[in-house]
């Protein structure tokens, strides 16, 4: 009778013998494991996750889209790929993290003592391994949160989702005062050059012609600039969405952690393998003491 090996000379007879031989021992120590590993599946805290998905905003200026014709925005236009990636930067930011943290105390609620030397950074991994913001397929924002208890998860999400608008609002406003004071003094500028060349026309009125040209022209001037100084006003003082909603979070009637049969499948199938290197193991120091 032919013996079974490989093309590279091993045989596999001896493999069949090692399993015969030991297969009592190995089914026990599965069955043990499996049962082990069970057990302990049921001591991890089952943590559940909320989702929710935003759509991030065409247009983040309202000046743009609804008083300056030049533009083509429209204000009910979904966000390209560009405003979702922002969107994204905006959501994972630190500063949006250290709001939910305030909000929902959960340097207390993680359990993680407020004594700790560490506290800020194992409260930066906690956050970041239960809170996960990410782009779906089509330009959309899934912002999912896993937590041990689903009414925290659902809350912790569509909060995040609301405070993108506040601090999108802050960005803006920010800059939209700056751009304002810019433009108020450039008017100022441009009206006191303006009230000169009025005051050149009275005393030189042989120049009346090319005078009256240029108030022509400072007054189209002026005219532009206070109309782009209204358009910042206008992004100043009011607060608009930068996003549309698609799904509000809502309590997860389900865990998503742990995955019970993983766990045991894994813990038993690892007990398996220790088990059949440990033997091997032993079986090759046997030979080499008899050799």
């Amino acid at each position: 009778m032919k013996d079974k090996s490989f093309g590279n000379g091993y045989d596999l007879s001896l493999s069949i013998a090692f399993f015969k031989r030991w297969k009592t021992l190995l089914i026990v120590v599965f069955v043990v494991a499996l049962a082990v590993s069970i057990g302990i599946s049921f001591l991890v805290t089952p943590r559940y996750m909320s989702t929710a998905v935003i759509f991030p905003t065409n247009s983040n200026r309202i000046s743009k889209a609804i008083m300056d014709y030049h533009y083509s925005l429209d204000f009910m236009d979904y966000g390209v790929e560009r405003d979702c990636e922002y969107a994204i930067q905006i959501l994972s930011s630190q500063t949006m993290q250290r709001a939910v943290c305030d909000k929902f105390n959960l340097l207390e609620h993680y359990g993680i003592d407020a004594d700790d030397a560490h506290k800020y950074y194992k409260l930066d991994e906690m956050y970041k391994g239960y809170v996960d913001v990410r782009r779906t397929d089509f330009l959309g924002v899934k912002i999912s949160v896993q937590d041990v208890d689903p009414v925290w998860a659902a809350d912790i999400a569509n909060y995040i989702a609301d405070y993108y608008d506040t601090l999108c609002h802050e960005l803006h406003h920010s800059r939209a005062c700056d751009a304002y004071a810019v433009m108020q003094q450039v008017c100022a500028d441009v009206e006191n050059d303006l009230h000169a060349i009025e005051d050149s026309l009275r005393a030189h009125p042989q120049y009346a012609v090319s005078t009256q040209q240029l108030i022509s022209d400072k007054s189209k001037e002026l005219a532009s600039l206070q109309t782009r100084a209204t358009q910042r006003k206008v992004d100043m003082d009011n607060e608009v969405s930068y996003k549309f909603w698609l799904d509000h979070a809502v309590p997860a009637d389900k865990k998503c952690y742990p995955k019970r049969i993983i766990i045991a499948l894994l813990g038993a199938f690892g007990a398996l393998v220790l088990c059949i290197l440990i033997l091997l193991l032993a079986e090759r120091g046997r030979k080499e003491e008899k050799e």
